[in-house]
């Protein structure tokens, strides 16, 4: 425990993925491939803990466990209140996009955070699976795995082949619970069309996940058993629960409340209890337990397109580059720096960002 009575970040952060992997062994012992490849990944982060506790000790560089890369500006998709469309991440237009790295710097950018003890990078878009060039050179870095975040609806034979090629690339397919949901979201015939990269994931044995939004209207629903259960039957390793920010006006009663948090929290914790081969997570999860946000390089940063270092994808400002400073120098950017400072990953907030919810202080820092 931290001397001010909130859990330890880095001891917290490390028994975390400890959990994880853990889980993730037990869960694929029946398929002997994925089994020998997530015990050499506990093995690994082990190692990388000593490496990010010996930087801290020796240079006082607080390393976070992992990073958030969106690497792609085009989504086949319109869903409704969608981050990155709201972000201008993603645009149809080609003279709208941002610009967008290489192949090879993404790969240098991962090799570099590899070496700095970061296993993890979630990949968001835009729609991931439509930059397979940058997927197959980031694949490359086997020291890291990499949760792609995705509408599951590009997922066909190639890609079943390249992600059965490369373990360390995990589908994480989004839907919003049910059909009716997701299509109403995300557009006809998506949740099918997402059920449906399930069951090739399933036939081929591969570990995948999916990611939903949760709503105050549909926390319960998307965590009850049944639930739960029909997930499991499609083959479903990770849920991943990611609260709701409300980017359209009108929706600020859809944004989690610190007593939806608790309950949320305590929904979970039955689920792990109950459910032992499926690793659920939460995002932000309990912030307050853990002395606030963990954006901005505390937990974790946003990489944009371009390679910029952003405090997280709802807080798209920058004073630094990846791609040309380095993640060890990004980390230490002034904006960063300003916003630790000024304890704003702990301001008060409704929802699920504080940084969103304080977007204009934010950004006069970043100038």
């Amino acid at each position: 425990m931290a001397t001010n009575g909130t859990p330890d970040l880095g001891t917290y952060m490390s028994n975390s993925i400890r959990t994880i992997m853990a889980t993730a062994y037990k869960s694929v012992l029946s398929n002997p491939r994925e089994a020998k490849f997530a015990f050499r990944m506990q093995t690994l982060f082990q190692k990388s803990e000593r490496q990010r506790r010996k930087m801290k000790e020796q240079e006082g560089l607080e390393v976070p466990p992992f990073l958030i890369s969106s690497i792609a500006t085009t989504c086949n998709l319109h869903c409704k209140g969608c981050y990155a469309r709201s972000n201008g991440i993603a645009e149809d237009e080609a003279a709208n996009q941002k610009a967008t790295l290489m192949p090879e710097q993404w790969k240098n950018i991962f090799i570099e955070a590899a070496d700095m003890g970061i296993n993890f990078s979630l990949i968001a878009g835009g729609e991931p699976f439509m930059r397979k060039d940058i997927l197959e050179k980031i694949a490359e870095v086997k020291n890291m795995i990499f949760p792609i975040f995705t509408n599951g609806t590009l997922i066909g034979p190639s890609y079943m082949k390249f992600l059965k090629d490369n373990l360390n690339m995990v589908p994480i397919i989004s839907i919003e619970g049910t059909a009716m949901g997701t299509d109403e979201r995300r557009g006809q015939g998506v949740f099918k069309r997402a059920m449906q990269s399930m069951e090739m994931l399933k036939k081929e044995g591969l570990f995948f996940g999916t990611s939903i939004t949760v709503t105050t209207e549909n926390y319960r629903l998307v965590t009850s058993s049944q639930f739960i259960d029909t997930l499991r039957g499609y083959g479903c390793k990770i849920v991943f629960y990611v609260e709701y920010v409300p980017i359209e006006r009108g929706t600020e009663h859809l944004a989690f409340g610190d007593e939806h948090v608790a309950e949320m929290e305590s929904l979970l914790e039955e689920r792990r209890n109950a459910y032992t081969d499926i690793i659920f997570l939460s995002f932000p999860g309990d912030e307050k337990a853990l002395g606030g946000c963990l954006a901005s390089g505390r937990g974790f940063f946003h990489i944009g397109p371009d390679g910029s270092a952003e405090p997280c994808p709802f807080s798209p400002f920058s004073d630094s580059n990846v791609a040309t400073m380095g993640v060890r120098k990004a980390l230490q950017s002034p904006l960063f720096r300003k916003i630790r400072a000024a304890k704003a990953l702990g301001w008060e907030h409704t929802g699920g960002c504080t940084l969103f919810e304080h977007r204009e202080e934010i950004e006069k820092m970043a100038v």
